[in-house]
């Protein structure tokens, strides 16, 4: 899981970099009001700050406690938001900014760290499963709102 956790900011930001160039047009063809790229950067600045912090307490402790946060954080950036631009892409019938690398890094990186947090740290498996579900679901409601509604949480 260490090993993991020191993943987890550098598939952010491969993901950042690819969904960059393109991510705010396509947002704002579906979704009003509109966002900015000020709006798109000030998000991943955010996050990647949030995933610095997670990797670094994950990487610190090996308590259960920290582990089922950093699931709970997973099911939200990267395996909810990875299922996003799954469907997405498909919904819309093209490429959804960030779909390549949520497929490729996203997806597999999630579930193996929910895998790790049982397996190394003794989360039970149907804890972990609840936690990452339940972790990604306001970027289920955002998503659907996106690509359903051409609406938007925030």
């Amino acid at each position: 899981m260490r090993k993991l956790a020191i993943a987890l900011p550098i598939v952010f930001a491969l993901h950042v970099i690819e969904e960059a160039p393109g991510f705010v047009d396509w947002f704002n063809a579906l979704v009003t009001p509109p966002i900015t790229q000020q709006a798109f950067n000030s998000v991943n600045a955010a996050g990647f700050a949030i995933t610095l912090i997670v990797s670094v307490v994950l990487a610190a402790s090996r308590d259960p406690a920290a582990a089922l946060v950093g699931v709970a954080w997973v099911g939200f950036l990267m395996l909810a938001n990875g299922l996003f631009h799954v469907v997405a892409t498909v919904a819309r019938g093209h490429y959804c900014p960030g779909v390549v690398t949520g497929v490729l890094l996203y997806l597999p990186l999630s579930v193996l760290f929910v895998r790790m947090a049982i397996k190394e740290r003794g989360v039970a498996p149907l804890t972990a499963a609840v936690v990452a579900l339940a972790g990604g679901i306001p970027m289920y409601v955002h998503g659907y709102l996106i690509v359903f509604r051409g609406s938007r949480l925030f």
